[in-house]
C-alpha cells in the first residue's frame, strides 16, 4: 500500500500503533469515522484525491476488525476514474469491503465490463482480479462472454489470458451454465495448444473444473493432455522460470494427470502407450532427496501419478513397481512421506490386486502403527485392515489386541471394530474367534458396541461344541478382580445358557458360579442387572435337585427388586419370582435359546460396506434404514384429562443431539403446553390414563422404561428411536407462555422468506431471509415489547453437520420497546433434511428458554428451473435407476386439488412444468439444488396421481445425486403426507440375544402399539 503523497493516513496508521490499549484504539477508530463520515456527507465535490485518501483510510479500519458500513459508494465510483491510482484504489477496496451479493456492486459492473474490453492491459488486469476474487451469478452471467473472448485472443498478452482463464473459473464454480459445454470444447482444446506455460497453467486448472462435471464432451483434450505431460518429462521447450529445482513445471504435471483421471479410460493404443512412458520415467526418476522444496515437488507429481495408474488400472509389472517404491517411502524417517506412503498403498490395495506384493511389506506397516504421529497410525491400522486374510489374520489380529492397550481413545472404538470384523471374517478355528472377542472386550470394554457382544453370542448359541469352551473363559473372566460390565453381560449370559455343561469342573457348581456372578451386581448398571435376574432363574432351573440354600437367596433377590423403580427390572423380578414356584415346568418354560437363523453378521454387513460402498450409497442406507441421525419429536396433542386427542400426534425432525450421556443424566417425563413438547417434574401421580402412562416416563423419556431396556439388553432394534434422541425442540416448562401455534409459524416460514418465528407477552421474533444458490443470509428481528429492559439475552445456534452458520453478535440486553438485529450467514455443504435449531433464552422477572426450529430447510436451496420438453426428457432419461432415479408408492397423503397440489410445490420451490405430461391428473416437476459438494445440481419429479383417490400417488424422483435423490424425495413426502398417529415401527429381527419369553404382554411398546 504506497502512502506517499498521502500525510493523513499515514499520521492516522501512526496514531493507531500508538494507542496503548483497545480502548484508546476504538476512540481514535470511532473519531476517523466520523471525520469521514462527514466529509463524505457535506462534500459532495470530492476530488478523486480525496476519495482515494478516505477509502484507503476505510479499509485500514476494515482490516483493523472494524464494521465499516458507509463510503461504499465512494469505493465504487473509483472504479471508474481514468487515472491508475485511483482504479486501483477501487478495485482493492470494492474486493475486500463488498461480497458478490451486495447490491453496489450492480452499479460496478458496466465500469468492469468496459475495462475488461478496452485496450488497456493493466485496467483489464484489475479488473479480471476483482471479477476473479468476488465472483457471484451476476457477474458472471455478465462477464463471463467477455472473458471467455479474452482467453482466446491471439492480440492478448499471456498476462491477461491468464489472469482471464483463472477468472472464468472462479465464474464457472460460482454458475456452471456460463460455459456452453458443446461451444467450448473445442476452444479448449485449442488452448492446450499454448506454448505458454504460465496459460497453459491457468487453462489446465479450467479444464479440470470442466471434466470433473462433464467428461464426455471434452474427448479431444485427452490427447493433448498426454501430449504436455511429454514435453513436460523430456524437458521440451521449458523456460527457466517454470523450471522449480530441476523439475519441469510440477504444479502444471500435477493438474494435467489429474485431469486425465476425470476421463473413463485412454482407448487408443499410441496414446496409452505414450502415457505410459510418460508415467514410467516418474516412477523410475523419483526418489527421497534432502532437499525438502524438491522433496515436495518431487513428490507431489510422484503420488499424482500413482493415482492416475490405479485409475487407468495398469499392468501387473507397473503396479508390483508403485508398491515397491510405496514400500520404501514407508519407511523413511520424514512423517509427511511415510503417511502419504500408507495412505497411497491403502488406497492401491482398495482398486487393484497387489495385496500378495503389499502383504511383503507387513512388517514394517506394524512398525508404524507404534509412530509416535497418531495421523500415520491410523493409516498404518487402514492398511493393516486391508490387507488381512486367512494368511495372516492371526498376526496381524494378535498385533491388534496389542496395540489396544496402549492405543489412545481416539482410536480404540475403530481398532475395537476392526479387530471384531478381521476375527469373524478369516477366524482359523472357532475357539480362537472366542479368545479374540472376549480379549477384546476385556480390554476395551468402553469402546465395544453392542453388535460386537450380540455377535458372539449368536455365534456361541448356533455351535454346540463350542458352548462348553465358551462358558469355561467366561468363567475365568469372572474370577478376575475387576473387568468391564460388557464382560459381566457376556459372562453372565454364557453360564446362564451353559454353565450347566461345567458342573464336573472345579468351581463351576451352580452355587459358585451364582456367587461369582452376584458379587457382580453391585458394579453394574440398570442396564444390566434385567440379564443377571435372567442368569439367576436359568441357574436355578439347572440346579437339579434343587438346593434349598441356594433357592432362598435367588428367591430373595428377587423380592428385593419386585419393589424396583425401573420397571423392566421390577417384571422381571416378580415374574421370574412366580415362575420359580412352577417345579419341573420351568425347565420347559426356561428352555435353552434356539439357534438363532442364519444370516448375514452385522459385522460382516459393516466389513462390506467399507470395502464397497462409497461415501453416498452409505449415507442413503443409514437414513432408509434406521434414521439413526435424525431423532422423532413427538408433539402430544391430547388434552390432559386423557379425552380423545384433538387432534393427531405429529412427528418433526430435528438435529440428532450428539451428547447423549447428557440427555441420560435425570429422569424426565412429557407434557403437553400450547402444542409444544415441554420437560416436566417427574414425580409419580396416580392415573387412570394407561396410555398418558406409557407416553410418559415409561415409554419414552424415563431411564427405567421397558423400551430403553430392551434396546440395551436386546439388540439395536432398528425401526425405534433412541429415547435418548427425543428430545423437546420447543423448550423447557415456562411460566412465560407462546402466543401462537409455534409449529404453524415454522411450516409458514418454511414456504415464505420473511414472518414471525416466535412470540410470547415479552418478545417478538422475526425472520427476515434472502437465499442465493448454495448460501442464505437470515436477519433475526429480536423486538422487545415492554416498557423495561430484556436482560440475560442468550442465543445459540446448534446447525446440523450440513450447514454452516455464523451468528452476529446477540446483545445481552435488549432496551424497551426496541428492537434488534441479528444477522445469521448460512452455507449449505451438502444435501440433507436436519433442521438447525435456536436455542433462544432471556430473563424478564423469571429464565425464559425456547427452542426453535429454524427455516433454513431443504427447500431454501432449491431455483425454480422451466424446462422444455426438448430439455427435460434427455435427462430425464440419463439418470436411470436407483440410487439417482428412486420411486415410491406414497399412501396417506392429505387429498389435495392438483391446483393447490401445484401451488404448493410452486411455494416450495419446486417448478410445475406444464405440458410435459400427457396425463393431465400428472404433475412434473423441475428445480436446481445447491450446495458447497454438488454445486449446482438438477432435479426431476414426477407425480402422478389417481382421481380415484387423492390420498395415495406415486412419485418419483431423480438427479445426479443419489444422496440428494433420496433426501429430496423424502422432504417432498413430508410435505405431502398427513401422519394421524404415531404407531411403533414394526421391529426388524435381532442378531441380540432376546429376552426370555415370560408373558405375552411384558413388552410396554407392543402394548403401546395396540392401544394406538
Amino acid at each position: 500500500m504506497a502512502l506517499s503523497g498521502m500525510r493523513g493516513l499515514s499520521v492516522f496508521i501512526s496514531d493507531i500503533r500508538n494507542c496503548q490499549n483497545k480502548d484508546q484504539e476504538r476512540l481514535r477508530v470511532d473519531k476517523e469515522l466520523g471525520n469521514i463520515r462527514t466529509r463524505i456527507k457535506n462534500d459532495k465535490g470530492l476530488s478523486p484525491y480525496e476519495k482515494k485518501k478516505y477509502v484507503w483510510k476505510m479499509l485500514y479500519i476494515y482490516m483493523l476488525g472494524y464494521d465499516v458500513d458507509f463510503g461504499h459508494m465512494e469505493a465504487v465510483s473509483l472504479i471508474s476514474a481514468p487515472k491508475y491510482p485511483e482504479k486501483q484504489v477501487g478495485y482493492i477496496v470494492t474486493s475486500c469491503l463488498l461480497n458478490e451479493n451486495h447490491d453496489f456492486l450492480r452499479l460496478a459492473i458496466n465500469a468492469v465490463r468496459n475495462d475488461i474490453i478496452g485496450r488497456n492491459e493493466t485496467f483489464q488486469c484489475l479488473a479480471l482480479t476483482m471479477v476473479g476474487n468476488i465472483g457471484g451469478r451476476e457477474f458472471a452471467e455478465s462477464l463471463a462472454p467477455d472473458v471467455q473472448k479474452l482467453i482466446i485472443s491471439s492480440s492478448c498478452r499471456p498476462l491477461v489470458r491468464k489472469k482471464a482463464a483463472l477468472c472464468l473459473l472462479r465464474l464457472y464454480r460460482k454458475n456452471p451454465d456460463v460455459v456452453n459445454v458443446d461451444g467450448w470444447a473445442d476452444r479448449m482444446a485449442q488452448l492446450l495448444d499454448e506454448r505458454d506455460l504460465g496459460v497453459l497453467t491457468a487453462s489446465m486448472s479450467l479444464l479440470v473444473a470442466l471434466v470433473s462435471n462433464y467428461h464426455e464432451a471434452y474427448w479431444s483434450s485427452l490427447p493433448k493432455c498426454v501430449k504436455i505431460l511429454e514435453r513436460l518429462a523430456r524437458n521440451q521447450d521449458i523456460p527457466q522460470e517454470y523450471t522449480y529445482y530441476g523439475i519441469p513445471s510440477p504444479w502444471l504435471q500435477v493438474k494435467t494427470m489429474r485431469a486425465l483421471q476425470y476421463f473413463p479410460t485412454v482407448e487408443d493404443p499410441n496414446t496409452r502407450r505414450s502415457l505410459f512412458d510418460v508415467l514410467q520415467r516418474i516412477l523410475m526418476g523419483t526418489d527421497v532427496v534432502k532437499n525438502v522444496n524438491k522433496n515436495n515437488a518431487s513428490h507431489a507429481v510422484l503420488f499424482e501419478a500413482l493415482s492416475l495408474v490405479m485409475h487407468l488400472d495398469a499392468e501387473k509389472e507397473m503396479m508390483s513397481q508403485c508398491v515397491a517404491l510405496l514400500g520404501k517411502f514407508i519407511a523413511v524417517r520424514e512423517p509427511n512421506i511415510r503417511y502419504l506412503g500408507l495412505e497411497n498403498m491403502t488406497r492401491m490395495m482398495l482398486v487393484t490386486d497387489v495385496q500378495d506384493i503389499i502383504k511383503r511389506h507387513q512388517a514394517q506397516v506394524i512398525t508404524s502403527l507404534k509412530d509416535p504421529d497418531i495421523s500415520i497410525r491410523r493409516r498404518a491400522l487402514d492398511l493393516l485392515y486391508g490387507m488381512c486374510d486367512v494368511s495372516n489374520a492371526k498376526d496381524i489380529v494378535e498385533e491388534l489386541l496389542q496395540y489396544l492397550s496402549t492405543s489412545e481413545f481416539a482410536m480404540r472404538e475403530e481398532l475395537s471394530l476392526k479387530a471384531a470384523i478381521l476375527a469373524e471374517k478369516f477366524a482359523p478355528d472357532l475357539s480362537w474367534y472366542v479368545d479374540v472377542i472376549l480379549q477384546l472386550i476385556d480390554k476395551a470394554g468402553d469402546f465395544i458396541s453392542d453388535d460386537i457382544w450380540f455377535r458372539v453370542v449368536q455365534f456361541i448359541t448356533n455351535n454346540e461344541d463350542l458352548q462348553p469352551y465358551a462358558a469355561a473363559k467366561a468363567r475365568e473372566y469372572l474370577d478376575k478382580p475387576a473387568i468391564h460390565e460388557t464382560m459381566v453381560k457376556v459372562s453372565a449370559y454364557l453360564l446362564g445358557e451353559y454353565g450347566h455343561l461345567l458342573a464336573r469342573r472345579p468351581g463351576c457348581s451352580p452355587k459358585e458360579i451364582f456367587n461369582v456372578i452376584h458379587e457382580k451386581l453391585p458394579t453394574v448398571s440398570m442396564w444390566t442387572i434385567p440379564i443377571l435376574l435372567s442368569t439367576y432363574a436359568k441357574i436355578l432351573m439347572h440346579t437339579q435337585p434343587p438346593d434349598p440354600e441356594l433357592q432362598k437367596q435367588i428367591w430373595s433377590i428377587f423380592q428385593k427388586f419386585e419393589s424396583c423403580i425401573d420397571v423392566e427390572i421390577q417384571q422381571r423380578a416378580v415374574e421370574y419370582f412366580a415362575l420359580s414356584s412352577k417345579g419341573a415346568a420351568l425347565a420347559d418354560i426356561l428352555a435353552e435359546m434356539p439357534k438363532f437363523p442364519e444370516r448375514q453378521s452385522t459385522l460382516i454387513k459393516k466389513a462390506e460396506d467399507i470395502e464397497s460402498d462409497t461415501a453416498e450409497q452409505s449415507a442413503i442406507k443409514l437414513r432408509s434404514q434406521q434414521q439413526a441421525s435424525n431423532a422423532l419429536v413427538m408433539t402430544d396433542q391430547r388434552p390432559a384429562n386423557g379425552t380423545p386427542p384433538a387432534a393427531p400426534l405429529s412427528l418433526v425432525k430435528i438435529p440428532s443431539m450428539e451428547n447423549k450421556e447428557e440427555q441420560h443424566s435425570e429422569d424426565r417425563g412429557l407434557n403437553q403446553e400450547n402444542g409444544a413438547l415441554t420437560i416436566v417434574d417427574p414425580q409419580p401421580h396416580p392415573s387412570e390414563d394407561l396410555l398418558g402412562d406409557l407416553l410418559g416416563p415409561t415409554a419414552i423419556a424415563g431411564h427405567s422404561g421397558a423400551v430403553q431396556s430392551d434396546h440395551n439388553s436386546l439388540s439395536g432394534l432398528e425401526g425405534i428411536p433412541d429415547a435418548a434422541a427425543i428430545v423437546p425442540i420447543e423448550g423447557h416448562m415456562n411460566a412465560v407462555q407462546p402466543i401462537g401455534n409455534i409449529d404453524e409459524r415454522f411450516r409458514t416460514l418454511c414456504a415464505k422468506d420473511s414472518g414471525v418465528l416466535y412470540e410470547d407477552p415479552n418478545i417478538q421474533i422475526g425472520v427476515k431471509a434472502e437465499w442465493r444458490a448454495h448460501q442464505g443470509r437470515l436477519v433475526l428481528f429480536l423486538g422487545n415489547k415492554n416498557t423495561s429492559p430484556l436482560a440475560s439475552v442468550q442465543a445459540v445456534i446448534l446447525p446440523p453437520t450440513h450447514l454452516k452458520m455464523e451468528l452476529s453478535l446477540v446483545p445481552e440486553t435488549i432496551p424497551p420497546r426496541a428492537q434488534v438485529q441479528c444477522p445469521l450467514e448460512v452455507v449449505n455443504l451438502r444435501p440433507s433434511r436436519d433442521v438447525a435449531v435456536l436455542d433462544f433464552s432471556y430473563n424478564f422477572g423469571t429464565l425464559v428458554n425456547v427452542k426453535l426450529r429454524l427455516p433454513a430447510v431443504l427447500n431454501k436451496f432449491l431455483q425454480p428451473l422451466s424446462l422444455t420438453p426438448e430439455e427435460f426428457f434427455p435427462q430425464w432419461r440419463s439418470l436411470s435407476g436407483p440410487p439417482l432415479k428412486l420411486q415410491e408408492v406414497v399412501r396417506g397423503v392429505r387429498p389435495l386439488p392438483l391446483v393447490e397440489m401445484t401451488n404448493l410445490f410452486n411455494s416450495l420451490r419446486l417448478m410445475v412444468c406444464p405440458a410435459l405430461d400427457p396425463n393431465p391428473n400428472n404433475l412434473v416437476v423441475s428445480t436446481t439444488f445447491y450446495s458447497e459438494t454438488t454445486r449446482a445440481m438438477l432435479c426431476l419429479v414426477r407425480i402422478e396421481t389417481d382421481p380415484a383417490d387423492r390420498t395415495q400417488l406415486r412419485m418419483t424422483v431423480a438427479s445426479g445425486d443419489p444422496t440428494l435423490t433420496f433426501e429430496l424425495k423424502e422432504f417432498i413426502k413430508e410435505q405431502l403426507v398427513d401422519i394421524p398417529v404415531m404407531s411403533a415401527a414394526p421391529v426388524a429381527p435381532s442378531e441380540a440375544p432376546p429376552r426370555n419369553p415370560v408373558l405375552p404382554s411384558d413388552d410396554p411398546a407392543a402394548i403401546l402399539a395396540d392401544l394406538l
